[in-house]
């Protein structure tokens, strides 16, 4: 059975570095033999995280199906964008609500993640290309159970690094995000066996 890899970035915008990013590390992921499901959170809008609203309506149906695909995936590659030198706010809600308990099944969603391999890629048009946000991104999926492996893609002044059909220009860079795709399947396939 192929290793199974849960892909996004933390960012909802059209045109997002992140997901061209995230594209090019699930591409690298398939080569490696990887079933790579990349999604867009754009698609699972949801509140933000309130516990009164949770107690109240339960977890909203999105966020439960988007939880089912956690928990259907062997690993997840993400690629973190940053925010005054944090993650976006849409990866932190997600995180949030996904690691809840859900209202379908009663299942902890902090099983989800625990013991799940992940690998993190960022891309900013900054100098320093989310490396502030890629170090708390690897410090939140450590508090939730994730096994962050120690590879890492940073890509900076992101608003030049990408060539018209999402690749990235530089070669060494571009090898770089498909290698991390190789990585993290082969990392998730040694703890499956």
């Amino acid at each position: 059975m192929p290793t199974r890899i849960l892909a996004f970035a933390g960012s909802a915008r059209t045109g997002s570095f992140n997901k061209k990013l995230v594209k090019i590390a699930s591409d690298g992921a398939r080569e490696a033999g990887g079933e790579v499901t990349l999604i867009d959170l754009a698609d699972y809008e949801v509140p933000v995280y309130n516990a009164d609203r949770e107690k109240a309506e339960g977890m909203p149906p999105r966020i439960e199906e988007l939880q089912e695909l956690f928990f259907a995936h062997d690993a997840l590659l993400i690629s973190t964008p940053e925010n005054n030198g944090f993650f976006t706010a849409l990866l932190k809600n997600t995180l949030d609500w996904v690691s809840r308990t859900s209202t379908k099944t009663a299942r902890s969603g902090l099983k989800a993640f625990e013991g799940k391999p992940a690998a993190l890629l960022s891309a900013s048009p900054g100098g320093f290309g989310a490396i502030r946000s890629i170090g708390h991104t690897r410090g939140l999926l450590g508090v939730l159970g994730c096994i962050v492996i120690p590879q890492q893609v940073i890509v900076s002044r992101a608003g030049e690094a990408f060539l018209d059909d999402g690749s990235l220009k530089e070669v060494r860079s571009h090898a770089a995000a498909l290698g991390l795709g190789k990585a993290i399947v082969e990392f998730a396939a040694k703890l499956k066996s």
